[in-house]
């Protein structure tokens, strides 16, 4: 381990790896923070393009940990052992004051544990749901981490039950977001009319996400569209990667049934996922950080969340889900606010009855705008600066 005297004499150094497109938006998040408390910090890690411009010194890209699913990380397990070895055997000839593993628990917690046996300090940035499946979980995270930095309020409370050391800091989207959402704004940003009905598709920031919902996604879309002409659908792309595997459906998205809907216009962007949820009178989603953000956005919506086939057939034999909820927003209400539609029940039909139901229901609208502010203030509670200031106090204790 790297001695308080000498983490005093030099700016602190911090090994952050983040998985994915959410991981990058907190990682960036927590480097401005560190920057603004300690101007000379150096980090290093695997990070995207919001943590680069952020100043992280990239090892490797974020995107090579997208990877979701138990079947799923078999087919990609050599090349991240492969990527783990060569972090682990860096990261200790570097000597950072501190390893916070984002989000990525199945790839974080590992070198974690590696790292922590060698003396430095480890942080979980971003609990894995312990608290709905593979509860056991939590003596690995406790043994591996010294810290782990919670995002949600129920947290906490789980780890201390536990003998884990956890602290809520608050979500730091729900810090960037503000509590009152211009929609004319966010619309003419778009260039989208201020009386249209626009509805949000997003469906997912990994390519296997996309590849799974998004032929259900585009049938919803043209389902709805028939039935109520002069809809703008939009559609945020987290990646370019996703835009492809987007576009290729909706390119082969045929005429449908006779008397069915036909093919649908939807407008491709290149991010600007919260400027589309902004402007959008209800979302389709895929289930995840995206969901959180049309929460904070206001944007009432309906989830979808499909694994392949094996890896659901794994989670119900095993009994591994232990919550009636997996979005985020019917997770921190503790009840149903949206509709979600796991693996089988996710169709184009279905999906367009949700959609059409949020769109029509005034009432339902008004009270679910009232109830996402009010979780809104709960989670606005300086996550990013409270994150780093944890940290800090981390490498600095004796």
């Amino acid at each position: 381990m790297v001695p308080v005297s000498a983490v005093a004499m030099r700016a602190p150094r911090l090994a952050l790896v983040a998985g994915e497109t959410s991981g990058d938006q907190l990682g960036a998040a927590l480097i401005d923070s560190l920057r603004a408390r300690c101007p000379g910090v150096e980090v290093r890690g695997v990070c995207g393009p919001l943590m680069r411009l952020a100043g992280c010194t990239p090892l490797a890209d974020a995107h090579e940990l997208a990877v979701m699913g138990l079947v799923e990380v078999l087919a990609h397990l050599p090349r991240l052992l492969g990527l783990r070895r060569r972090l682990r055997r860096e990261l200790l000839a570097w000597q950072p004051d501190a390893f916070i593993g984002i989000d990525a628990p199945e790839f974080n917690l590992g070198l974690a544990g590696q790292l922590r046996a060698r003396g430095l300090r480890t942080v979980q940035y971003v609990s894995p749901q312990v608290w709905a499946w593979r509860e056991r979980r939590v003596q690995r995270i406790a043994a591996n981490c010294d810290l782990v930095l919670c995002l949600l309020p129920f947290e906490p409370p789980f780890y201390a039950r536990h003998g884990a050391r956890a602290q809520f800091v608050g979500h730091p989207l729900a810090d960037q977001i503000p509590l009152d959402s211009d929609r004319a704004a966010a619309r003419r940003a778009l260039g989208l009319a201020a009386d249209a009905t626009v509805v949000a598709l997003l469906p997912g920031s990994r390519a296997g996400e996309v590849s799974r919902l998004g032929r259900d996604f585009i049938e919803a879309a043209a389902v709805l569209a028939a039935r109520q002409p002069g809809i703008a659908f939009i559609a945020p792309m987290a990646s370019a990667q996703a835009r492809t595997l987007f576009a290729e459906h909706l390119a082969a998205a045929g005429p449908g049934a006779e008397g069915g809907p036909g093919r649908v216009r939807v407008e491709l962007l290149d991010g600007q996922a919260r400027l589309a949820l902004q402007a959008a009178d209800a979302a389709l989603l895929a289930s995840g950080t995206a969901s959180l953000e049309a929460l904070l956005c206001r944007c009432p919506m309906v989830v979808a969340y499909r694994l392949r086939a094996a890896t659901a057939f794994l989670l119900r034999a095993l009994r591994m889900v232990r919550l009636p909820y997996f979005s985020l927003p019917n997770l921190l209400a503790g009840e149903k606010l949206v509709p979600e539609f796991f693996q089988g029940a996710v169709s184009g039909p279905a999906l367009a009855d949700s959609l059409q139901l949020q769109l029509a229901d005034a009432s339902r609208r008004a009270m679910l705008s009232e109830r996402f502010r009010a979780i809104h203030v709960t989670l606005r509670c300086g996550g990013a600066a409270q994150a780093a200031d944890a940290v800090l106090k981390l490498i600095n204790r004796g």
